[in-house]
């Protein structure tokens, strides 16, 4: 179907972007990519929230793909973690933090006037579907169900704190994506999509709810090969997998 419909679409060019479009982009890619490391490899206590805050133990230990998720083994694991597994973790815990994380900042602190963002979405193909692609990645974030994920973390302050940075750059994100694309909500732009995620969602938190509880007794357990472990085990990945299912999203 896909190679039958680019073989009958009209042969046009979409249209060239302009030069300030793409400074403005370099920039605009320059921040977010300082925004993300300067949280994930540069915020203190931001590995052991990550290890906390999201099932990747136990994605690590389930065998779901056919690759390890780490490409090395070792203490840092952020250094080698696959983009699967990581990706994956996050949207288990409702964060969705890959698909949104330093875009707000970026649109906000480029130093990019807020007309020049909107020509280039109303003109650009490219950044339009970027936008469109950052507001399905904040729809189908929750951060309240997430903040009950950040409970998981054995230090609450280190938690607190690095759950704070994370909702700030949630909210500035948000605010920034409708700022540009006019809409009034996320995915206004794609009705059908917008009323299957909110319709869906809902039915998908009572399996974080479990998916919580387990975790909490699996890490308190002293003994990680018992019975009672594998147990807990099996609902997690019960667990896991409805969540990936119904947020049609993995890795």
């Amino acid at each position: 179907a896909n190679a039958v419909l680019l073989a009958s679409f009209p042969q046009t060019r979409p249209p060239e972007p302009q030069p300030d479009w793409r400074m403005a982009m370099e920039k605009m890619s320059q921040s977010a990519y300082e925004c993300y490391r300067r949280l994930v490899h540069h915020t203190p206590g931001f590995h052991t929230f990550w290890r906390h805050a999201t099932p990747i133990d136990l994605l690590s230990e389930l065998h779901i793909g056919s690759r390890p998720v780490s490409r090395k083994p070792g203490r840092n694991v952020l250094d080698h973690i696959r983009a699967i597994p990581w990706v994956f973790s996050w949207m288990q815990s409702r964060f969705n933090l890959p698909g949104w994380y330093g875009f707000g900042f970026a649109l906000g602190q480029a130093g990019i006037d807020l007309p020049l963002l909107r020509d280039m979405f109303s003109g650009w193909p490219f950044f339009q579907t970027l936008i469109d692609n950052t507001e399905m990645s904040l729809s189908k974030a929750d951060m309240e169900i997430a903040s009950l994920y950040v409970d998981l973390v054995p230090d609450p302050a280190l938690g607190k704190r690095i759950y704070r940075i994370i909702l700030d750059e949630f909210e500035r994100t948000q605010e920034m994506v409708l700022k540009v694309s006019g809409h009034q909500q996320l995915l206004d732009a794609d009705p059908v999509i917008q009323r299957s995620v909110i319709l869906r969602n809902p039915y998908i938190d009572p399996l974080n709810y479990l998916q919580l509880e387990a975790l909490r007794r699996l890490r308190s357990l002293k003994h990680q090969d018992s019975e009672q472990a594998r147990e807990l085990k099996e609902v997690i990945l019960v667990t896991i997998n409805g969540i990936a299912a119904g947020l049609r999203n993995t890795g």
